[in-house]
């Protein structure tokens, strides 16, 4: 999941552990075709991941790389991931808490239920709430 300007990118789900073929699958598949369905790619927006080990995948380095060329931060990117930085990200001091906040005021007990709480959570947000954790992360 991501947040572009006053957009969220996402939610995507993933079955079982993340890995380099899952996330370049979810890079190539989802993410930057919705990039560029919202009119966010070619233009100036940065892309930002975290240093997990599915993100420094060299096929994935590459990918961004050609996608973003000097506008991505990450493990190995043009700009490194700071490390301890959850400021930085929007997705990390608001998404994550508002989201858990929000889906979790009744226990969800089938994955199908939690994954659409998400979903319709993530739709209720409104955009200038998005737009204003952005200019607080930048």
């Amino acid at each position: 999941m991501g947040i572009g300007g006053n957009r969220l990118i996402g939610p995507f789900f993933i079955d079982g552990n993340l890995n380099g073929d899952k996330y370049l699958d979810l890079l190539n598949n989802y993410i930057i075709p919705t990039l560029q369905n919202n009119g966010q790619l070619p233009h100036n927006l940065w892309f930002q991941q975290d240093g997990a080990p599915p993100h420094y995948d060299r096929r994935v380095r590459g990918l961004l790389d050609a996608t973003f060329h000097n506008r991505w931060i990450g493990r190995g990117g043009f700009i490194e991931w700071p490390a301890r930085s959850p400021d930085l990200s929007p997705l990390d001091f608001f998404l994550w808490g508002y989201l858990k906040s929000r889906v979790y005021v009744c226990r969800p007990t089938t994955l199908q239920e939690l994954r659409q709480r998400i979903i319709t959570e993530c739709e209720l947000i409104r955009r200038d709430i998005l737009e204003k954790a952005c200019i607080l992360s930048g």
